[in-house]
């Protein structure tokens, strides 16, 4: 007789375990898989302001940390936040770094002292260059230096400033000659400028403080026989050459005087703003007084094409309100530590002008 095949069995046992090793497996990798998520998506290499809206979603906040790739997955995030009770969060703008856990970024949205401030402390201090403030403005604003350089110097836009400040004079600025159109007006202070502000608004606060100090002078740079650029040219050079508040107004006697009897100012400091881009020391503006620039005042007679820097507020009223001398020369002692360090000498002759310059080793500023 034929053998007839045997029918197998079905066994449920055996289909449970299979089913059972199979979710075992999906809960693994869904496990392998949440863990990675939640792990930081970078070594640190990007920061970020992240910006919470107020009344925003915990979703669309998530949403974003997604976009912007400070997170993995916003829905894996989300479910962990449920799971651990950590949905709270405060609008603000936060600085977070790619090399941060879902948990560290979390915790950090989730405590509002870690929100930064909505604005940024700024300082001018006396006597910078505009294109130092530029390259220092641009480690703390959204905005190269290059970018706020170009502004600054942008014909039609210091034409729309002239508009609301009366102290700037778009046909005097109107000048290739000009290294910074905007140089000697952003006045030296500390600002608090928002972060969002727009480089036309950030400018203006500059200017503002500047039109203050104006006015308060008002009657002084009516009177002076100067144009207010000249002033402000006076002053930079002013700023440049003091060691001390209580030289300025000497110094600046010793400059009035020349600039009447039509001497050169032969300052050296003008030298250093003629060099610019290859200013690399105080040294270099003592060795090279033949460089060819109309900020050279020992190659052209009377002020410069423009302000060497951004002078304050005493610099300014130095220029505008000289003491009475006649000196002619000057000089300051910064190599001879045992007279008097930091001392400015002042002579009516350059005979006697030379004679200390040697005795005392004296540097002609």
């Amino acid at each position: 007789m034929p053998k007839t095949k045997r029918k197998r069995r079905f066994r449920p046992g055996r289909l449970i375990l299979l089913v059972a090793a199979l979710l075992v497996v999906i809960g693994m990798a869904c496990a392998a898989y949440g863990y990675f998520s939640l792990k930081a998506p970078g070594d640190g290499n990007k920061e970020i302001e992240f910006e919470i809206k107020e009344g925003e979603s915990f979703d669309s906040v998530l949403d974003s940390l997604q976009e912007q790739g400070m997170i993995r997955n916003a829905q894996t995030a989300s479910l962990y936040a449920k799971m651990t009770h950590h949905q709270m969060y405060y609008a603000g703008v936060f600085l977070l770094s790619n090399d941060m856990s879902v948990k560290d970024i979390l915790s950090t949205i989730s405590d509002p002292d870690n929100a930064m401030d909505q604005s940024v402390k700024f300082t001018i201090p006396e006597g910078q260059w505009a294109k130092e403030i530029a390259a220092n403005l641009s480690k703390q604003l959204p905005f190269t230096q290059k970018q706020i350089l170009a502004q600054w110097n942008d014909e039609t836009y210091i034409r729309t400033l002239a508009k609301d400040y009366e102290f700037l004079d778009p046909s005097v600025l109107d000048n290739d000659a000009i290294k910074v159109k905007l140089e000697g007006y952003l006045f030296p202070e500390t600002y608090s400028i928002d972060r969002d502000a727009t480089l036309d608004e950030v400018t203006r606060t500059f200017l503002d403080q500047f039109e203050r100090v104006y006015d308060k002078y008002k009657a002084q740079f009516a009177s002076s026989g100067m144009s207010v650029e000249q002033v402000v040219t006076l002053a930079s050079i002013i700023q440049f050459e003091s060691g001390s508040v209580q030289d300025m107004k000497e110094i600046s006697g010793v400059f009035h005087n020349r600039l009447a009897q039509d001497m050169k100012l032969e300052s050296s400091v003008t030298v250093c703003y003629a060099l610019y881009d290859d200013f690399n020391s105080p040294q270099d503006c003592e060795t090279q007084i033949d460089i060819d620039s109309p900020y050279n005042t020992y190659q052209n007679s009377g002020l410069p094409v423009g302000p060497i820097l951004n002078p304050g507020e005493d610099a300014i009223a130095a220029a505008l309100e000289p003491n009475d001398n006649d000196y002619l020369f000057f000089a300051a002692d910064i190599y001879n530590v045992k007279s008097d360090p930091g001392k400015v000498y002042y002579s009516t002759n350059y005979e006697d002008h030379e004679k200390l310059v040697h005795e005392l080793n004296l540097v002609i500023e």
